[in-house]
Order: structure tokens, then sequence, then C-alpha cells
């Protein structure tokens, strides 16, 4: 049975979708590769809600979630269509694995979703939804959120955690600044962990990971990581997308799984 992938996208400030820096052709090189995808399921740390919600959206409108931006970043529009029927069976399945869920007939897409998309599949002609985290989500919820939806992908939908592989914002720095010890020492454990396929110390990022409150002073950008690993068959393959560090403090690291290499 063809699978679909499963990604998870640094997305970093906003003006990656004007700045592509080293991850952004990866993207596009690997949205030109993609079959068997019929929808895109996005998570992303910019939709929290008291319970989980899916957005139904037929034609969900480019959420500007963000202020003291470039004018022109404002100007773009990402019109990929919604896709009611499977964001419904996504609420279904998430139901019953125990979480609450409502649906959302307005969401549009915010900038988790639409900024790493307009580079991954440019022409927004893929059906794209969202399912919001819960503000109380902890990361081995978050792992059975994955494997809740994991489901879907037999079905043609491509899962996207959309996050940030650090996420820092207090010491940001110039876009080029050198990278900081710290960042790169979290990034090389996350990526030294999703290599072996070792869950459950990313489930205990907190206390194991090195530097991992400086690199995430609040959790929700590192969470989506977790849906997507919840995600995955046992014999997925996976890419490591090196996107960079960027503002200093900023990892664009990536993955994707599911895709031949």
């Amino acid at each position: 049975m063809n699978q679909s992938p499963v990604l998870f996208i640094s997305h970093g400030a906003p003006t990656f979708a004007l700045e592509p820096g080293q991850l952004g052709p990866q993207l596009q090189k690997l949205g030109a590769q993609l079959a068997n995808v019929k929808a895109v399921l996005v998570v992303s740390p910019h939709w929290q809600t008291r319970d989980v919600r899916v957005a139904t959206t037929p034609t969900p409108e480019t959420v500007h979630d963000f202020g003291g931006f470039p004018a022109e970043l404002y100007a773009l529009q990402y019109p990929a269509k919604g896709q009611p029927e499977l964001a419904g069976a996504a609420a279904k399945l998430l139901s019953a694995a125990g979480f609450a869920v409502g649906l959302d007939e307005r969401r549009g897409l915010d900038h988790g979703a639409w900024v790493p998309l307009y580079h991954l599949l440019p022409r927004a002609d893929m059906p794209t939804f969202q399912v919001s985290m819960p503000v109380s989500l902890t990361t081995a919820q978050a792992v059975a959120m994955g494997r809740a939806l994991a489901p879907l992908r037999s079905q043609g939908v491509m899962i996207i955690g959309s996050g940030s592989m650090t996420h820092n914002l207090y010491e940001i720095r110039q876009p080029d600044a050198r990278p900081e010890t710290y960042a790169l020492e979290f990034e090389a454990w996350v990526r030294t962990a999703i290599l072996a396929n070792a869950v459950q110390p990313l489930i205990n990022y907190r206390a194991e990971a090195p530097h991992a409150e400086r690199a995430h002073p609040t959790q929700e950008h590192f969470l989506p990581l977790l849906v997507a690993l919840g995600a995955l068959q046992e014999d997925d393959p996976v890419q490591v997308l090196n996107g960079g560090i960027t503002h200093g403090v900023l990892s664009m690291e990536s993955y994707v799984w599911g895709m031949p290499h």
C-alpha cells in the first residue's frame, strides 16, 4: 500500500517566504518529486486551541498572522483549496483516539502552513487543511496525535509538522549572524535521535537534550516534530534537509520520511 510522506519543516521567521536560504530550494526539489499525494495536513504552532480543532474550510484565506515585516510579505497569497471531507476523516480519527475534537469551517492557513508550502508546493494546487494543537499538549500526547492521524497517509494525505528545530526569539540576531553553539548542539542531538528512530528520548527531550530550555523557551514550535514522529511506520526512510541556522539561533533543519532516496 502506497503511503504519503511525512515531513517536519522548520519554517523559521515569516520572511522565509521571501528569503528561501538553504532550505527553500530543497523543499522545492522535494515538492517536484511527490507522488500519491492528494491533500496536505499541517500541524502548526500558530494555531493553538483549548481542544483539538480541525479546519473544514472549503477555501481557506491566507492569514498574515505577524507584524512588523516588509510590505511585500503581506501581499503574498497562497490560494490552496481546503479538503473538508478528509478533514472530517481526521477529526473522526482523533476523536476515536480519545481527543476532544471540534470542527472549524472558517479557519484560514496561518504562516506556519503557507510559508513552507510556498516553497514546497509553489503552485498552491494541493488541497490543504490544518489541525490545531491543544495549548496543554504534552510531548507524549503530540506523538499520540500523529499516531491517530497516521491512517490518513494511505488515503493520500501528506502529514506536515511545521515548527522550528530551535526557537528562541529572545536571542535573535542579524540574518547572517554566526550560529550559536547551543543551537548547533541541540540540532545535532535531535538529528542523532531521529536517525536512530529513538522516539522516547525525543519525548523526554526537555530533560535529555542539551540546552533544551534555551533552544525552546516554550514548547509549541517543537511539538509538531513529535506529531510527525507519531505518524511514522517503522520502515519509513528518513532524509535530513540541512537548512542551516539563520539569525544566529534559528535552526532550519527539517526532515522527510517515506520518500525513496
